[in-house]
């Protein structure tokens, strides 16, 4: 297939559907690692095309919804500060701290922009020489690889009011600790296309190989989706354990390998703590010695108290796949995208919003 048309064509879909319903015998329940897989399956009715056999359950895929509080509560501290600059991207301002979100900091007069890119931040800087500029650096492997390539931008232009605090997730740490955690009886993952584009489907190997999960890695068009499903289903049924790719105009074995280097160059692993499964080691990414002085924690006090999510939020149990948004007493009674409680709510790939918005129970 060629057109984006083909990849909603209904009599396509209809086919696939078919083959799913006459190939699942076994009861199954697979996990849409990404966010936006979560919102297109929500979005196309897909869930209600499938047999009873298939359960769809929604993991940590959302950058951030997995983002902990306390490092909400770090930027939240860093706005505080009147010479700093705060940049992010547009879902981060909503995300609820342990007393505020920058929002409400914006609002009470601290700087915080929204960009849509860290070079957009790096343009700030440079823009405001006599400010300090710091770019909240969030996300997957998908947007590392353009903020490790910011940092060495920054470097090479010799700026020294440019810094980022870094928050990012690496995927693969995150499934692992979910399977180790048997909090989860699941017997496949969606994989997601565009962090498997930069990280390559060896990856998830040794997640299939030592757990016996098979795995597809997946667009993010129904096409994509059903015909994912169809490989997982065809995977379980005939007692195989492999990862395939169904996103091959974009996904690889080995991935990306320029993005991975320019990643590896400026980035190196660290113990990261995700939201609802708790620290996890060397799931996060912190600056080489090389790049410290590109470090948002290593030139401002950022200490804050232990937090805490809200005790009748059930965010932390929705991201790790165990509770969907319906069991959460606060779901659209008080917890709604306009009022949000939890994280899973604000992002437009969180699990929660998506439920809001597509949902009819």
């Amino acid at each position: 297939m060629k057109h984006l048309s083909e990849y909603r064509d209904k009599h396509i879909a209809k086919k696939l559907i078919d083959a799913i319903w006459d190939l699942s015998e076994t009861p199954v329940r697979l996990m849409e690692v990404c966010g936006s897989h979560t919102v297109s399956i929500f979005r196309h009715g897909i869930r209600q095309m499938l047999p009873e056999t298939i359960q769809l359950i929604s993991g940590p895929g959302c950058p951030v919804c997995v983002t902990a509080r306390a490092e909400i509560d770090r930027a939240i501290v860093l706005s505080s500060y009147p010479e700093v600059i705060i940049t992010t991207f547009g879902d981060m301002i909503r995300v609820p701290g342990s007393l505020s979100t920058l929002q409400k900091q914006r609002a009470g007069g601290a700087d915080v922009r929204v960009v849509y890119s860290s070079f957009d931040a790096l343009k700030t800087a440079c823009e405001n020489p006599k400010k300090t500029v710091v770019f909240l650096a969030i996300g997957f492997e998908t947007t590392a690889p353009a903020i490790a390539a910011t940092v060495l931008e920054a470097k090479r232009i010799k700026i020294d009011n440019f810094f980022i605090l870094s928050a990012h997730k690496l995927l693969p740490p995150a499934l692992t600790a979910l399977l180790n955690s048997d909090r989860l009886n699941i017997q496949g993952f969606i994989y997601p296309g565009h962090v498997t584009t930069i990280i390559g489907t060896l990856a998830y190997e040794q997640i299939a190989q030592k757990h016996g999960i098979p795995g597809v890695v997946c667009g993010f068009e129904p096409i994509d989706i059903l015909e994912t499903i169809f490989m997982l289903i065809r995977q379980i049924e005939q007692g195989e354990t492999t990862v395939e790719i169904q996103y091959k105009r974009g996904a690889t074995a080995t991935g990306n390998l320029r993005a991975t280097e320019v990643l590896n160059q400026v980035f190196i692993t660290c113990d990261s703590n995700w939201r609802g499964l708790g620290l996890i080691p060397e799931s996060g990414l912190t600056l080489r010695d090389e790049y410290r002085s590109f470090a948002a924690e290593d030139y401002f006090d950022l200490k804050v108290q232990p937090a805490k999510d809200h005790p009748d939020c059930v965010c932390g149990e929705v991201i790790c796949g165990t509770k969907n948004p319906a069991e959460c007493r606060f779901y659209r009674k008080v917890c709604t995208p306009q009022n949000p409680i939890g994280p899973c709510m604000v992002s437009t790939e969180g699990t929660c919003a998506a439920y809001y918005k597509y949902y009819i129970a």
